[in-house]
């Protein structure tokens, strides 16, 4: 089995507050191998983008500690200099970020910037890095790009801005390509166009982790799938068996809260009931047990995330029986969606 290009094991991150440490990651473990495209879905505050400016070291309040260990082509990241690892990220791994109006710096021009980026690890002349500039802003669809590569951030649209990120992303062609939520806000032909462009750089050989909300878009280009809830890993596994196959409640409720185009019409959408658990109120078991409808006594313990019998790839944290959770699965759905039969929800 060839060696991962992105070994993450036991990551943990705690923020000092006023009242104690919050942990906000607790003890995530992940690997993406070269050329792989990892989905990490979950509701808003499971920490997934923390992780991830954790991977990178972008986490540089003295107030955040982070432990763990990040293996990157054989290095830990977590003990690099700080000058080795300036020359990593954006160079070997790049990050698009989730709001790209943030992402640039709004006192110099777009096409400057990248080609800032482009000099920073390269040696080329100006010249050549705002040539290299223009051509990357051409390539993800932005008209007249030798002209638009002297305007100010604000001067282009949100979707823009986003393509704009992208083209420093992969201005210097990295091995792994960080993606927080590229898509959020933008229509669907933008939408479109800026997973061709993650396509694309993958089928050049780049390894590509998404951030994303929307599981149309996970089902739709990703090799494996995590699943995040309350800064753990709740379910993993190739894409086909979490969809498939889901195992852990919340991914359940995940899928089920998607409109389905076919089968049998619901009068009312599953939902998940209650609200994410905040980081500094998690429970000392399983941490979506307050939402679980199939919760039990043994939801207070913690659960470890094992592989199941049939795929040893395929790993959740759930208490529930192995054997059972197609049938609880639509008995949960049932209670979800408030009416109909079990027949009814399961067709």
């Amino acid at each position: 089995m060839p060696e991962p290009l992105l070994d993450v094991r036991d990551l943990r991150v705690s923020f000092r507050t006023r009242t104690g440490p919050v942990t906000v990651v607790d003890g995530v473990s992940f690997a993406v191998a070269p050329g792989e495209v990892l989905g990490v879905v979950g509701e808003s505050g499971s920490g997934k983008s923390v992780s991830m400016l954790a991977v990178l070291r972008l986490l540089t309040n003295p107030n955040v500690t982070v432990s763990g260990q990040v293996h990157f082509r054989g290095r830990d990241l977590l003990t690099l200099p700080d000058r080795e690892m300036r020359a990593i990220r954006g160079r070997e791994i790049a990050m698009v970020f989730q709001d790209p109006m943030t992402a640039l710096t709004p006192v110099y021009t777009v096409g400057w910037q990248i080609a800032e980026q482009i000099r920073a690890h390269e040696q080329v002349s100006r010249k050549e890095a705002r040539a290299r500039a223009v051509r990357l802003l051409s390539d993800v669809g932005i008209p007249d790009a030798a002209s638009r590569a002297d305007a100010y951030p604000h001067e282009f649209s949100g979707g823009m801005r986003q393509r704009a990120v992208i083209a420093m992303a992969l201005s210097c062609d990295p091995a792994l390509l960080i993606a927080d939520e590229p898509t959020t806000a933008l229509d669907v032909t933008v939408q479109a166009q800026i997973l061709d462009l993650m396509r694309e750089l993958n089928a050049r050989g780049s390894a590509v982790v998404l951030i994303t909300h929307d599981m149309g878009v996970v089902s739709e280009i990703t090799d494996r799938v995590l699943v995040m809830y309350g800064g753990r890993v709740a379910e993993e596994g190739p894409r086909r068996a979490v969809f498939h196959g889901p195992r852990h409640p919340y991914t359940w409720g995940l899928l089920d809260s998607v409109p389905r185009v076919g089968g049998a019409r619901l009068r009312r959408l599953p939902t998940i009931a209650g609200m994410p658990v905040s980081p500094g109120s998690l429970p000392a078991g399983c941490a979506f047990a307050p939402r679980c409808r199939l919760r039990h006594e043994r939801c207070e313990e913690l659960p470890a995330l094992v592989a199941g019998s049939a795929d040893f790839e395929h790993r959740d944290a759930c208490w529930l029986p192995p054997d059972d959770r197609a049938a609880l699965r639509v008995t949960a759905r049932t209670e979800a969606s408030g009416t109909g039969t079990a027949q009814e929800v399961a067709s």
